[in-house]
């Protein structure tokens, strides 16, 4: 691997990438269960993939595309896809019932409730994954326990209990003692865990979890076809402990096989469990070297899935670490956009891809590392801003009062 610093973005390209299939369970044959799922919900509807013409061209590429995940299920984030899916998932097996055949809307109905009375979930989040179970788990009559690590808002707690009138406790640990915790409470009260990430012994559910989130990116492929564009030339994903991120990656890989993308990963600096990985360039994962507070909350999490982490390794093509004020940048830009372009309310985690963008590409920015990705005029970018306003204070803090502004 070479690793790189230019300026405040650390970067390491990826020089063992694999350009073979991605894994199966990622293939477009297995992810249309999945997505079966959710189109066939009542409230389903793709959520906008936005064309900003008015950043491609101040950037000097052909084309920026940000996925808005602001509008998904009234939950405000892209989390509800993974968790929903995997609760279906769980309850079809404990229950006996045909994956292929099952819709939600059928186990909402009094006789399935009935049987779904004693089904307890339990989960720990930064946020919008506890919201998509508690949500699921609400719809279906069922218990729901979501802890939360130290230092989490309660503005976001109070989000996930109004959703699913979930059991919420913000913890005095950090994300993977939370998660480690959960999975406790699990084994201890005969509950079940749906954590989106994993570890020796936990794959299964992680897996419908990672397939579910498929979704968003089947979409993004649909719609960028629709806009005249047959596969884009960059993709951008940020990372927590990687689930979206590996799923969105495995499912590309396979879809756009002999047309791939460069897929760059992104994390905060503060804690950057997959760029740690990389830079130990092992093969295996590795938990971050640092574990300092970040803003992006949905991607404070300091050990990787073992699901996705060989996605990322084989796949990705660039690993990129930046600080916090790289997404509050990215926050301000897409709620002030550049005339004729639409604006998009994007979080602290929703918003880190755009910002970076932005760092690499712009003026002020770092032509070194534009250069290296191959960002020019013929380039066209997807962007995934998987939340909202999901923090409705700090977002005010950062876009109207300019917290964690840019140092030039």
């Amino acid at each position: 691997m070479k690793k790189y610093l230019i300026g405040y973005v650390h970067g390491i390209k990826n020089e063992h990438k694999c350009l073979g299939k991605g894994p199966e369970f990622l293939s477009e044959e297995s992810t249309k269960g999945a997505h079966r799922i959710h189109k066939a919900l009542e409230i389903y509807k793709p959520t906008p993939l936005v064309r900003l013409d008015g950043m491609a061209k101040s950037l000097g590429v052909k084309a920026i595309f940000v996925k808005d995940e602001s509008q998904r299920f009234g939950l405000n984030a892209f989390k509800g896809l993974g968790g929903l899916y995997a609760l279906i998932c769980i309850v079809c097996k404990k229950l006996g019932l045909d994956m292929n055949t099952i819709s939600f809307s059928d186990l909402q109905k009094p006789e399935w409730k009935e049987k779904l009375k004693g089904m307890v979930f339990v989960t720990a989040t930064d946020g919008n994954h506890g919201k998509g179970v508690a949500w699921a788990a609400g719809q279906l009559g069922c218990e729901a326990h979501v802890y939360m690590p130290s230092g989490s808002s309660e503005l976001r707690a109070e989000a996930i209990r109004r959703v699913g009138q979930a059991e919420v406790r913000i913890m005095e640990t950090g994300y993977d003692d939370t998660v480690r915790y959960a999975a406790q409470m699990a084994e201890k009260n005969g509950w079940f865990l749906v954590q989106d990430t994993s570890w020796e012994g936990y794959e299964e559910i992680p897996k419908y979890i990672i397939q579910g989130y498929t979704t968003m990116a089947e979409e993004a492929v649909s719609q960028l076809k629709e806009a005249g564009f047959e596969t884009p030339t960059h993709v951008f994903l940020q990372a927590g402990v990687g689930a979206m991120a590996g799923g969105v990656l495995g499912y590309l890989t396979n879809r756009y096989e002999g047309m791939r993308p460069i897929v760059s990963i992104v994390e905060p600096e503060n804690i950057a469990c997959i760029y740690r990985s990389a830079q130990v360039d092992d093969g295996e994962p590795h938990p971050a070297e640092n574990t300092a507070p970040t803003i992006m909350a949905g991607l404070n999490c300091g050990e990787p899935c073992t699901v996705t982490w060989p996605i990322l390794r084989d796949f990705a093509d660039w690993y990129l670490s930046c600080p916090d004020y790289v997404s509050a940048y990215g926050m301000r830009l897409l709620a002030a956009p550049a005339p004729g372009d639409r604006q998009v309310i994007s979080g602290e985690s929703g918003a880190v891809t755009t910002g970076l963008l932005n760092v690499i590409a712009g003026k002020e920015g770092y032509g070194g590392l534009k250069d290296m990705l191959g960002l020019n005029e013929n380039s066209v970018v997807l962007l995934f801003s998987t939340e909202g306003d999901t923090d409705p204070v700090h977002y005010k803090k950062v876009v109207y009062e300019g917290k964690d502004a840019m140092p030039f």
